[in-house]
């Protein structure tokens, strides 16, 4: 939401050595304006390296969420899906039709979260929320 993160300076920051293929695959992930599975990050990859296999991508998308530059996502059970770590919070409407998965931040439910948790004896300090819902059709449904 916040814009594009550069995954492959996040690596660099970490120490993470970076080989041609897991920049190609940074690069990837930093450019996606969507939640990409892992199949589709290497789609995407290999249209710029036909070299880069699933396997390749499989073990450097697990090797960024362990250095927490990437943020899995598993909506209502499906592919787990990616997104850089450390973006702006914000929270995730799933069209339950196409996967399509919308961000949104909406401030007063952040502050009635807050609200919730202090009323129950907690500070929050970190939370998802993950919607869920079909398009409304111009008739009605």
């Amino acid at each position: 939401m916040s814009g594009t993160i550069d995954i492959e300076a996040l690596c660099a920051a970490k120490g993470l050595r970076i080989t041609e293929q897991r920049r190609v695959i940074a690069r990837v992930l930093s450019a996606a304006h969507d939640h990409p599975d892992v199949e589709e990050v290497h789609r995407r990859a290999a249209a710029i390296d036909p070299r880069i296999s699933i396997a390749t991508v499989y073990r450097t998308v697990r090797l960024f969420e362990e250095a927490r530059i990437l943020e899995r996502h598993e909506f209502n059970g499906q592919r787990s899906r990616y997104e850089a770590a450390g973006e702006d919070h914000h929270d995730h409407l799933i069209d339950i039709e196409s996967g399509r998965v919308i961000e949104f931040h909406d401030a007063e439910i952040e502050e009635l979260q807050r609200r919730i948790a202090e009323r129950l004896g907690f500070r929050l300090v970190d939370h998802r929320m993950e919607l869920y819902g079909r398009p409304v059709r111009p008739d009605g449904d």
